[in-house]
């Protein structure tokens, strides 16, 4: 294969149109989090400078570093589940049920950066930990998320043959699945949190996505208030949630994936036979290519003679 052909007009504007399709939409995200954020942000850093000034001029006895102190001690508790308002833990951070999550935390690459391994031999042992359980991590869920394609396709497969109606069938088999994992994955958790974690309802379907798609912010985090007393089974069931919701979120986004390459492809097919007609007509058009088309038609057929 050539060079020509490698770098074929048709291939570098669809590279060129997408790549300006996603710098595009970053920036547009840019400035739409800049709009939305930046004004409150400003509003909350003026209103946490007078809430400083306020608390130093009622505590007189506590000066600038005191207050350091006073702010080192808050992060330091809250990296280790220590409650200000009592002298407990709750068990702490590292009880198994809440180091089994964080686990699943790193090696789904969720990172929520309110827990994270302090001692040299806990480090060393999360980057090799890392190392091996992310592979795997994606191969096991890729693998169950064809499981899940699989079996969706065999329910679609057997009502098809029970209705003879493809389309219908499989657009219905889609919706059903993505309803069924919204309500499971996204709907029941966000019910779960707001009864266990006290959040609104915003925050509750907010922290769903943020953590089944990896983002993983870290600005809410379940399971890890100190001042409450969490149930056994909440900690299994986060863990069981987030396993089964990212598949199925993987499922999502590859779907997903499918449907952009194939709006792809279709704009590909169509640029080429736009370019093919343009051409034709161009040929078409030619004077000169009318003139041997003439030639042709008026050119009498050659006949052989014969000699006397």
């Amino acid at each position: 294969m050539g060079i020509k052909e490698v770098l074929s007009l048709a291939r570098v504007p669809s590279i060129l149109m997408l790549g300006v399709v996603y710098v595009t939409y970053v920036l547009i995200g840019g400035v739409v989090f800049w709009k939305l954020e930046g004004d409150l942000g400003a509003k909350d850093l003026s209103l946490l400078l007078l809430k400083k000034q306020k608390l130093l001029s009622t505590y007189t006895c506590l000066n600038q570093d005191g207050l350091q102190a006073v702010a080192q001690l808050v992060q330091d508790s809250a990296k280790v589940g220590l409650s200000l308002k009592s002298n407990n833990t709750a068990a702490g951070f590292w009880k198994f049920t809440s180091s089994a999550v964080f686990a699943a935390t790193v090696v789904t690459t969720i990172g929520y950066g309110n827990q994270c391994p302090t001692s040299t031999a806990g480090q060393i042992f999360c980057v090799f930990f890392a190392l091996f359980g992310i592979p795997l991590n994606v191969v096991v869920l890729n693998r169950v998320g064809k499981y899940m394609l699989v079996i969706e396709r065999n329910i679609s497969d057997f009502l098809q043959g029970r209705t003879k109606r493809r389309k219908c069938t499989r657009f219905f088999i889609h919706l059903v699945s993505y309803l069924s994992g919204t309500v499971l994955f996204f709907i029941v958790p966000m019910i779960v949190f707001q009864l266990e974690e006290g959040w609104t309802y915003s925050q509750a379907i907010y922290y769903c996505f943020i953590t089944l798609s990896t983002i993983g912010f870290g600005d809410f985090v379940a399971d890890s208030n100190p001042d409450k007393q969490y149930p056994d089974w909440y900690s299994v069931l986060m863990a069981s949630w987030i396993f089964f919701g990212m598949a199925w979120v993987a499922l999502l986004i590859n779907h997903s994936i499918d449907i952009l390459e194939r709006l792809n492809t279709h704009f590909k097919q169509r640029w080429g036979e736009k370019q093919e007609q343009e051409a034709g007509s161009a040929e078409g058009d030619n004077p000169e290519t009318q003139l041997e088309e003439e030639d042709e038609v008026k050119r009498p057929p050659a006949t052989s003679s014969s000699s006397n």
